[in-house]
């Protein structure tokens, strides 16, 4: 089952410890712990939020799914998640019950705003035991990447596999100063925060993994420092303001409505106070130090073997094989995002993407995990573990005037632990669309 991969891979709020991380970082994964709970605004939030306690409760718990498939869902009667930052998990937005209906989370609110053709369903779950506190942190997925690419690279091509490897080795060759830089950064060095930026925006098309990381880390400091009277309203409710990441993201790339692809987030210096200060003007100033200073630390403890120190490694003319020993989970994140760029990608999804699904639901059904949610930040992005044993019950549902859930049809549905067609996701849809014959 690889567990201790999957551990790595987890963030228990519970009872956080250190995980492995290479030596030579100036500061450390609790040091920095320690600062976002206590020196921000809403750091109190990473431990004390509203979805959080409804997992430990031990009663129910409640979930809005969002879809425009549920013809085939009443037809088949099946239910199955799609890969994505839950690896496996059936996308959710947690519930209250509220003596009106059931109160979306801001994220399942935004949801239901921004789709007003999908049809949303509210899940109850009703857990044996209290829910451990461990999400699933999808930048930590780079070493369970490479080693499943190992695994199964047989079934590709040996030009395939060749392009992959050769590929992701070019990606690092063509960003090596800036990797460098971000090593240097996070053993010490302090890169002016304006240079800092610039040459990461300049980057991020040939690196896109860091589109990603950069983003998460812009919208942390956005989370945390923000004070707007929305956000601290939804703090009083135990809720972390999502909208604040929907703004920036859909504000920083214009294609973000057809596919939310966080590997076009690479806004410069210039753009991204801008971008700041649209979304919270007072935020604008402390952005780009803030993201220099946390990006960096995140990069080297994400990208390196624990056994490396991050003072003395060195991305200039490394191989395939020195980057699988040095920065295996670097290397993970950008096979995977190279091989989706492969024309056969649809026909490998499953036999990949499957792989690492069916590894987490094991960790999660060996752990008591039902319902796993995003452990980046726990702002919401929670689902169902397909695989769990314990009893789950489907309803579909209305929305009423004051933006309330109220169930209307119970469906007669069982969750099946595999993955949706490609096909039938967002991803699939934008770069896979089948074309007739």
């Amino acid at each position: 089952m690889h567990a201790p991969e999957w551990d790595y891979a987890h963030t228990d709020f519970a009872a956080p410890t250190d995980r492995p991380a290479p030596a030579g970082l100036a500061a450390s994964e609790s040091d920095w712990r320690s600062y976002l709970e206590t020196q921000t605004p809403n750091g109190w939030l990473l431990r004390d939020n509203a979805m959080l306690q409804a997992l430990t409760s031990g009663r129910p718990i409640y979930l809005m799914h969002t879809t425009r498939a549920l013809d085939m869902i009443r037809t088949t009667g099946q239910l199955c998640a799609s890969a994505g930052c839950l690896v496996g998990a059936l996308y959710c937005a947690p519930l209250t019950v509220e003596a009106a209906g059931f109160r979306p989370h801001n994220l399942g609110a935004y949801l239901l705003e921004t789709k007003p053709d999908a049809q949303p369903l509210v899940f109850e779950i009703t857990p044996q035991t209290p829910i451990p506190l461990k999400g699933l942190d999808y930048l930590r997925l780079g070493g369970i990447h490479l080693r499943t690419y190992l695994t199964y690279r047989g079934v590709l091509t040996p030009i395939e596999d060749a392009e992959l490897r050769s590929a992701a080795v070019e990606q690092v060759h063509a960003s090596a100063g800036c990797l460098n830089v971000l090593l240097a950064n996070a053993h010490g060095v302090a890169t002016p925060s304006e240079e800092f930026i610039d040459q990461l925006a300049v980057t991020v098309p040939n690196l896109p993994f860091l589109g990603y990381l950069y983003f998460e880390v812009l919208s942390e400091y956005l989370l945390l420092y923000s004070m707007t009277p929305e956000t601290k309203a939804l703090a009083q409710a135990g809720e972390m303001n999502t909208r604040l990441t929907k703004a920036l993201a859909f504000a920083a790339v214009a294609s973000m409505g057809r596919l939310f692809d966080l590997a076009l987030f690479g806004p410069d210096h210039h753009r991204l106070v801008d971008l700041v200060g649209q979304v919270e003007p007072g935020l604008a100033a402390g952005a780009a130090a803030y993201v220099r200073e946390r990006l960096s630390h995140l990069f080297a403890a994400l990208a390196l073997a624990p056994h490396q120190d991050a003072g003395e490694v060195t991305f200039r003319g490394a191989g395939f094989d020195a980057l699988a020993r040095v920065a295996p989970h670097l290397l993970g994140h950008l096979i995977f995002q190279q091989m989706r760029r492969l024309p056969r990608y649809p026909q490998h999804f499953h036999v990949f993407e499957q792989a690492k699904a069916l590894e987490v639901y094991a960790y999660w059904v060996a752990n008591g995990i039902p319902a796993p949610f995003n452990a980046r930040l726990p702002k919401g992005e929670i689902g169902v573990n397909p695989a769990h044993p314990g009893r789950v019950a489907v309803w579909a549902a209305d929305v009423c005037e004051r933006g309330l859930l109220h169930p209307v049809e119970q469906l007669n549905v069982a969750f099946v632990p595999r993955l949706t067609d490609l096909h039938l996701t967002a991803l699939g849809r934008a770069r896979f669309a089948r074309t007739p014959r």
